[in-house]
């Protein structure tokens, strides 16, 4: 017969099995549940017109009915640009009708393509935008030919303008056309003139980098964002700079005095062949002029005529110096009268002496024809 085990260990064993049963389940044997992941941030509303508009221009989700596998490729604006109404007489319908190229016909077929059918926000999108897609592309394609500026920025306000950044759109830093932020080191995309380096916006040098585009006799200034065209010195054929000293070769009438480009004095020279006749020198030349006293008529230096001094009464009429007369001899003869009313005896006679002098001139042949003249205001 076998021995049976202590009654004091078999007590134990039950305890111990039923406290394990008792438990809720061994822990190592428990299930984790797989760790939550956060729903994709959804897109942000400009990041979403930016797409809708590059779609617009670029991507379709599908081709018209009735196309080959390498026309499909070409979708949105691309895709339907070589389309017709497809009514068979093309021409007649492109004159009647509107150009295929803006007609209401390809835009229908572009704006069935823009989205694919998985994607909410641009459905929506372009559901709360549609009508303003069609303003556009019948009446402001041509001011405003940039559908992403007008639409996305102008428009809807979804996206800030150029040049600005953040909910508030505030100006980025001078040459950065995009940026994320405020600081210099914080450009996306620089102006025109400058060039993106490690974040930051850097001019660029276009006189150095031969990217000016100047003329012959003109030189290039760097500036920032841009460059300038400057004329070279007279004295210049071709310069690499302002002024006389950085002439690349001297022009006719100059010459070279160490570093410069210096006026040549012809008149130490030449003699001017005319008579009377002097060198006068110019800036790069020289030319001959008369000397003093003379003046230049058909190419010859010839004396100047003084004029004489005129008089007075030079440049009246015979007949005007009469009638002035007459008036100078009036006011004496009123003189000769106011005296001998007085009683004076000598003006008296002297008054009586004038009155026949000018009674006998007044008769005279010359003194009619003076007269008949003033009468006529001749």
């Amino acid at each position: 017969m076998a021995p049976q085990p202590p009654r004091v260990l078999v007590s134990a064993l039950l305890w111990a099995l039923n406290l394990f049963l008792s438990l809720p389940g061994p822990v190592c044997l428990q299930a984790f549940p797989p760790p939550h992941s956060p729903p994709p941030p959804e897109p942000h509303p400009c990041h979403t017109c930016r797409a809708l508009v590059d779609s617009f221009y670029k991507v379709g989700a599908s081709a018209p009915r009735g196309r080959g596998p390498a026309e499909r490729l070409l979708e949105g604006l691309e895709r339907t640009i070589r389309d017709n109404f497809g009514g068979g007489n093309t021409a007649w319908e492109e004159e009647k009708l509107s150009k295929y190229k803006d007609s209401e016909t390809r835009l229908v077929e572009v704006l069935e393509g823009v989205c694919s059918k998985s994607d909410f926000e641009c459905h929506r999108l372009l559901e709360l935008s549609e009508e303003l897609v069609e303003s556009w592309w019948f009446h402001k394609q041509q001011e405003a030919p940039d559908l992403f500026q007008w639409l996305c920025s102008d428009s809807l306000k979804l996206c800030c303008p150029a040049g600005t950044f953040g909910p508030s759109c505030l100006p980025c830093f001078g040459p950065c056309a995009r940026c994320s932020g405020p600081e210099e080191s914080q450009c996306l995309q620089c102006k025109k003139g400058w060039a993106l380096h490690h974040l930051k916006c850097v001019d660029i040098d276009e006189c150095g980098t031969e990217r000016a585009n100047c003329r012959a006799n003109q030189f290039c200034v760097n500036m920032e964002g841009a460059y300038e065209c400057r004329d070279c010195a007279r004295a210049c054929l071709g310069c690499m700079g302002a002024g006389p000293g950085r002439c690349k070769k001297c022009s006719p009438g100059y010459q070279q005095v160490g570093s410069k480009c210096l006026d040549v004095d012809e008149c130490e020279t030449v003699v001017c062949p005319g008579e009377n006749e002097k060198c006068e020198n110019t800036e790069g030349g020289y030319r001959c002029i008369c000397t003093q006293g003379y003046k230049q008529v058909e190419g010859i230096c010839v004396k100047e005529q003084i004029p004489e001094s005129a008089g007075f009464f030079s440049e009246m009429t015979e007949d005007e110096l009469v009638v002035l007369q007459q008036m100078f001899f009036g006011v004496i003869i009123c003189a000769l009268a106011t005296l001998a009313a007085k009683g004076d005896l000598v003006f008296t006679a002297i008054f009586i002496g004038a009155v026949a002098a000018m009674t006998g001139y007044w008769l005279s042949e010359r003194s009619d024809r003076v007269l008949e003249g003033f009468i006529k205001g001749k």
